[in-house]
């Protein structure tokens, strides 16, 4: 009877399928360095995108291509401020008359951090 049971060690981990006349599709070996002083080299199908960078498998380090060919700089947008924003809105001269009514607005009380404070005193006089 045990002869008739496979045992679940390494299952999966061979193949019964023979690599007797299989061809392969052509590969191209590509280098890489890495900043550790550590080389090694991985292999790639000659129809894959090469990458420009690897991790290095000694020290997971990102290692370059020792040929010298590197990743194109990627354009990096500006990052882009509230001040920018607003002045995508408006122009220089809206933008100082608007500051010019909000300072007199705060000079004389109706806006501020005590405004309200001030809004429900005056109701309260003129309701006595």
């Amino acid at each position: 009877m045990h002869s008739r049971i496979s045992k679940a060690t390494a299952l999966g981990s061979k193949s019964l399928v023979s690599d007797r006349n299989v061809v392969l599709s052509p590969r191209r070996q590509l280098d890489f360095d890495c900043p550790a002083h550590h080389h090694f080299s991985i292999v790639f199908s000659v129809e894959a995108q090469l990458p420009t960078s690897w991790e290095c498998p000694t020290c997971w380090l990102t290692a370059v291509r020792s040929d010298g060919v590197q990743a194109e700089a990627e354009h990096v947008a500006p990052t882009r401020t509230h001040w920018d924003m607003l002045l995508e809105r408006r122009s220089l001269a809206e933008l100082e008359v608007i500051l010019s009514e909000r300072l007199a607005l705060l000079k004389t009380g109706v806006i501020g951090p005590n405004a309200y404070e001030r809004i429900a005193t005056a109701e309260k006089k003129k309701a006595a």
